[in-house]
């Protein structure tokens, strides 16, 4: 079984917890290293499997991060979880192969005008990147997956309007630098449950079967929309973070990622089982808020709560 089926099998739904990397990246302030590994040891104690952590970068620039190695290692004493974290340049990809993470996220900006702002790199650059990095992993003789993750992908705040074609060359041209699983993401919150649709179904296609990620943010309430979407078109990798925690730099005053909460509950209503307890999983949410009282937290299942006089999974 390869790397990437034994951590996401077909068969089931797979949630990355983001919260902890996507959902600090824009904070003031930020849960201490404690306060982290509760979160940590309180989502996995209700059943979320993967987590993303951190991002290689300086602690001088992303302070937020500096215990990330800390946390790479309060995951694999999980014993059964696996954990990710963002790789920029080629001097984060040596820090990260000198860790045990499981899984080194590179980003490709859909546009030339995001990839610009976001890396200082081109497109071609950031698939070389990929490339590097893939070729780092085998040369070190880490277990590391690669995942390529492609922003923008439904509409760049930047260049407007993205081709679907476009994209899929990206996808294909990742897959071809070494990714080991290639993720789309609609990063400011652009699209609607059709484009999603479509791109997934076309992103099933060219994975063969194989997985691939699906990354919305709620930027314009669709977020639930649109990951009910990727799923009905294949999809069986999503992304949420805890109390819709996240942003992007590029969309100023956007609400973050999909809330991991409420994307249990989509799952869970349409039939698939994540193995995560939605009451256990909503009640850690008291972590950051009490870590962060000035960040605002989001979720329909934290206002309202499942369901509590009829079975609501499928």
């Amino acid at each position: 079984m390869s790397q990437v089926a034994e951590a996401y099998p077909a068969d089931r739904v797979s949630l990355r917890e983001v919260g902890l990397r996507d959902g600090l990246q824009l904070v003031k302030t930020w849960p201490s290293t404690g306060d982290k590994r509760e979160w940590l040891a309180r989502e996995h104690a209700a059943g979320v499997r993967h987590f993303e952590v951190g991002s290689f970068l300086p602690a001088s620039r992303m302070p937020q991060f500096a215990d990330l190695r800390d946390m790479i290692d309060a995951v694999s004493r999980l014993g059964d979880a696996r954990s990710a974290a963002l790789v920029l340049n080629e001097r984060g990809a040596a820090d990260a192969f000198e860790t045990g993470v499981d899984e080194v996220v590179c980003v490709i900006s859909a546009t030339e005008e995001h990839s610009q702002a976001n890396m200082r790199r081109s497109r071609s650059e950031a698939i070389d990147l990929v490339r590097t990095v893939a070729r780092m992993r085998d040369e070190r003789g880490h277990k590391a997956i690669v995942n390529a993750g492609i922003a923008m992908a439904f509409g760049c705040s930047i260049a407007g309007k993205v081709d679907q074609a476009e994209v899929l060359r990206l996808a294909s041209a990742c897959m071809e630098a070494g990714a080991d699983i290639v993720g789309i993401a609609d990063t400011v919150g652009f699209a609607g449950p059709r484009q999603v649709a479509e791109l997934s179904g076309a992103m099933a296609r060219l994975s063969g079967g194989g997985a691939f990620v699906v990354h919305l943010h709620d930027t314009r309430g669709m977020g639930i929309a649109n990951a009910s979407a990727a799923l009905d078109a294949g999809c069986r990798v999503l992304d949420g973070s805890l109390g819709g925690l996240g942003g992007c730099p590029f969309a100023p005053g956007a609400t973050g990622n999909v809330v991991f909460e409420d994307l249990v509950f989509l799952c869970e209503t349409k039939g698939f089982a994540t193995g995560i307890d939605l009451d256990a999983l909503a009640a850690v949410r008291c972590v950051p808020e009490h870590a962060m009282p000035e960040e605002k937290f989001y979720g329909a299942i934290a206002r309202a709560g499942p369901p509590r006089t009829l079975d609501w999974r499928a």
